[in-house]
């Protein structure tokens, strides 16, 4: 952010005293012309006069999440029930696709860190076999729909501070996966300045800048209108947004049957719709969909209480079931929408984490052995209950959902192949190509498909294949 003009060092100075945060410029002298300027830059773009809230209201407490009294699962439609026309709702949704309605949009601000990879995470492997970038396994996605369509489907890439040039340049190297240039726009989130726990105080990451971390998912609303992203969307034509996160290769991010059902049924608003996997058991840790005060939320798993998160149905299934996967659609006009006057406010969430700082007495820099500030972040989902009326649209775990968020154990990469291999399984047993299954009942074998050569399994019936898959063999199709 360029400073404005007019703006001076005494400007910020008094705009800091007046929150009780003047040591951010306590080393101003030391530095050279550019990194004075630099610095000056960065606190003028800090929402300077909310920080009071803000350290009264998360740093000086911990704020306990209030379990609505009327709080009940979800409605949402399931993928198997008969109660409503599956083919209708593709239909729609293939209409405004073929009209350039919808556009792709993915969250794309983490680093690799997690996963022991230095770099923006959408450059680490996705695949079992041929190890694309989950960048490569979403673009995929979308040159197949456009191929299927006949359309433009434009692709709006969200990164951050963090990894922003580097993210470019990698779909630069990469030509773009096969999509034109025009079409993919890359903007960064918005940050927040991290607090010193014990007194809220901004930390410095060095003597001219401010430590500060991305604001969260939740973020994006703000960011696809402050940069111009909504703007673009309007101009082409585009209403809805299908929204996914970058680390999960599986995603269909282009999904007819979900958008019509987002945009015509009855009882959505067309603002911002969810899908949902069943949980696999009470503990998981996804955030539920639930319903209070006739909106539909989500509550994070460490908040639902235990006893809600135990609870059965007559039928023996968990009654807070419908586990969160990070996959929407939002209407281009919600956003606007939510922007309207500058009055976006989601809640911030609260994390405690270790975050290096300079010293503002000494000038070291202080590598703190545990955690010593806090962050701040939004969520995305919280926007839902903003919505005039929003619905949740069940889909296949092994068809959609394996993350790749840790190096090891759940969400791996190793988890991410054996789903991976065991939805293109499902797929080739459902044409009459034989698979070889383990004692468990696992696939023995390690099996890739592209969303260029099937989007689902009747697909793969035009492509030359064997008649048996040989056991502890690896098929890239």
């Amino acid at each position: 952010m360029e400073l404005k003009r007019g703006v001076t060092f005494s400007d910020i100075k008094q705009r800091l005293d007046a929150v009780g945060q003047s040591h951010l410029l306590r080393f101003h002298e030391d530095l050279d012309a550019a990194s004075q300027r630099g610095l000056l830059d960065q606190i003028a773009g800090i929402e300077l006069e909310r920080l009071p809230r803000l350290v009264e209201q998360y740093v000086k407490r911990k704020q306990a999440f209030a379990i609505p009294s009327d709080l009940e699962p979800a409605p949402c439609y399931a993928r198997d029930a008969k109660t409503w026309n599956r083919a209708d709702y593709r239909k729609k949704g293939e209409d405004l696709l073929r009209a350039g309605k919808i556009a792709a949009f993915t969250v794309a601000g983490g680093q690799g860190t997690r996963l022991g990879f230095d770099g923006p995470k959408g450059t680490f492997f996705g695949t079992a076999i041929t190890k694309k970038p989950l960048f490569r396994c979403l673009a995929e996605w979308i040159l197949a729909a456009q191929k299927r369509f006949g359309t433009i489907i434009p692709w709006y890439v969200m990164t951050s501070p963090l990894n922003h040039a580097e993210t470019v340049a990698f779909f630069q190297h990469h030509g773009y996966f096969g999509l034109s240039e025009r079409d993919v726009m890359f903007f960064s989130q918005g940050v927040l300045p991290s607090l010193d726990m014990a007194t809220g105080n901004l930390l410095l990451a060095e003597k001219g800048m401010v430590a500060t971390n991305p604001d969260g998912h939740g973020g994006s609303l703000r960011a696809l209108w402050t940069s111009g992203a909504i703007d673009d969307m309007m101009r082409r034509g585009v209403e809805h947004l299908s929204y996914v996160q970058i680390d999960n290769p599986l995603a269909r991010v282009i999904d007819p049957v979900f958008i019509g059902l987002h945009a015509s049924a009855p009882d959505s608003s067309a603002e911002m719709s969810s899908k949902m996997v069943a949980k696999t058991d009470p503990g998981e840790k996804v955030g539920v969909f639930c319903r209070a005060s006739g909106k539909v939320q989500v509550i994070e798993y460490s908040d639902l209480p235990r006893d809600k998160t135990e609870e059965r149905n007559a039928t023996g299934r968990l009654r807070f079931n419908a586990g969160s996967i990070a996959i929407h659609l939002i209407s281009v006009d919600f956003v606007a929408r939510l922007n309207a006057g500058d009055e976006l406010s989601l809640p911030l969430h609260r994390a405690e984490k270790k975050v290096p700082y300079v010293d503002s007495s000494t000038g070291q820099t202080i590598q703190p052995p545990m955690a010593n500030a806090v962050k701040l972040e939004a969520f995305v989902f919280d926007a839902l209950p903003l919505c005039r009326s929003s619905i949740v649209y069940e889909t296949d775990r092994i068809d959609e959902f394996a993350p790749i968020k840790n190096a090891d154990g759940n969400d791996s990469p190793a988890t991410c192949r054996d789903t991976q291999t065991e939805r293109a399984a499902r797929w080739l047993e459902a044409i009459g190509v034989s698979v070889p299954r383990k004692p468990d009942g696992k696939a023995d074998c390690v099996i890739e498909v592209s969303p260029t050569t099937a989007w689902e399994a009747d697909d793969l019936r035009n492509v030359s294949l064997p008649k048996s898959i040989e056991r502890g063999a690896e098929l890239a199709l």
